[in-house]
């Protein structure tokens, strides 16, 4: 007898109807008795030669339409545990080849550089000779890196590259190599200059140092061109941004005194309208949104150490939250004691979401709807956009 696939756990095994876990199963897939999979409609073709040893995907066997799934379920299974239930609107999934920033291991051994994921669940690197979900500038870039990396990573010692696309061009960060004397100096600004590099940062183990940046690197968000440091958080992907920025929009409305919290370079702040305020712990990304977006009232201020208490959100009509993945579970116990009658709660995690979603629940809110995004396509790693309210 055939046993159906009717799940995909979080780490992307499918789950039968028995309970058995079944690496790249689908739903609608059927598991046959001798353990092979008979596809179903959700399989598909992966259409990259690396996978599925690439660590950059784990779900390329799936169909949109089943990775769409996927991304729903997620969300709903976890805000079952916690009791709760929501409309969950479309999910909406970011174009392959639009991923926008990636950290990718580099080795050298035997005279070859290489460069690329991990292998999923090892540390062998996977040396990319196509990628399916970075933007082609990025990817661009492998080829002249490796001849870079060939002259300055040490020997059988592993570094990382940092790639993210600003306005003018590509940053490029490293770590794990070795520059020595004026030669090796000269040999990176040439480097920089033949491939158009708009920075290029090397981290010795205390923060990356700039090497070679011809004019100001900056991001634009909202319209704005905002200073972009060294590794700061940027979204995936563009469009991804732009879905979410669209979800904040609409959750907060016509609120004319939104507070940002955890604004980092000011995504949303920046998106709005009305008398924004933002709160960021960073104190080079705080920076930065001040001193290019001085309409913004700008906090430097660690929200896990001094949220803002109830008292202090009184000032203000709606709140956009969007946290790392340990969620914000403190400020939101704040938030749920304070007479806000808007939240816009943006997660990287719907298991820290749910958490939090039932202590704003728990103190007055409804949750109206989430919106699952997927701008890590193909992966496991899913990101949400979602309205609270209350009269």
């Amino acid at each position: 007898m055939s046993d159906p696939i009717i799940r995909i756990a979080a780490r992307g095994d499918g789950v039968s109807k028995a309970g058995k876990h079944v690496a790249f199963a689908v739903p609608g897939d059927l598991l046959l008795d001798d353990g092979t999979i008979q596809p179903g409609p959700g399989h598909q073709l992966p259409p990259c030669r690396h996978f599925p040893l690439c660590g950059g995907c784990r779900l390329q066997h799936l169909t949109d339409a089943a990775y769409a799934d996927y991304c729903a379920s997620r969300i709903i299974g976890a805000l079952a545990q916690h009791g709760l239930e929501s409309e969950v609107r479309p999910t909406y999934l970011s174009l392959p080849r639009s991923r926008r920033r990636a950290t990718l291991r580099a080795l050298r051994a035997g005279g070859m550089v290489q460069l690329g994921f991990n292998e999923a669940g090892t540390n062998r690197i996977v040396d990319l000779k196509e990628c399916q979900i970075l933007d082609p500038r990025l990817f661009a870039m492998l080829g002249p890196l490796r001849k870079l990396l060939a002259t300055i990573l040490p020997t059988k010692r592993s570094g990382e590259v940092q790639l993210t696309l600003a306005d003018q061009g590509v940053d490029l960060g490293l770590k794990g190599v070795s520059i020595e004397g004026y030669e090796g100096a000269m040999a990176l600004n040439d480097f920089a200059e033949v491939n158009g590099l708009a920075r290029l940062s090397i981290d010795d183990g205390i923060g990356p140092e700039t090497r070679y940046e011809p004019g100001p690197v900056t991001v634009t968000l909202g319209g704005i061109a905002v200073a972009l440091p060294s590794g700061a958080f940027l979204q995936a992907t563009a469009d991804g941004e732009a879905a979410l920025v669209a979800s904040v929009r609409e959750a907060i409305g016509d609120a004319q005194r939104p507070i940002d919290l955890f604004a980092g370079l000011g995504t949303f702040a920046l998106s709005v309208g009305g008398k924004v305020t933002a709160a960021e712990a960073a104190r080079d990304v705080a920076l930065a949104l001040m001193t290019s977006a001085r309409a913004l009232e700008v906090q430097h201020r660690d929200l896990y150490r001094r949220p803002l208490d109830s008292a202090e959100l009184a000032a203000f009509d709606a709140v956009i939250l969007d946290p790392p993945r340990s969620g914000a579970l403190d400020q939101v116990k704040q938030i749920a004691a304070s007479g806000v009658t808007r939240v816009a709660y943006v997660s990287c995690n719907p298991a820290t979401f749910a958490r939090d979603a039932e202590v704003l629940v728990g103190g007055g809110y409804t949750l109206d709807w989430v919106r699952p995004v997927g701008q890590f396509r193909w992966s496991t790693h899913v990101e949400l956009a979602s309205k609270f309210s209350r009269g």
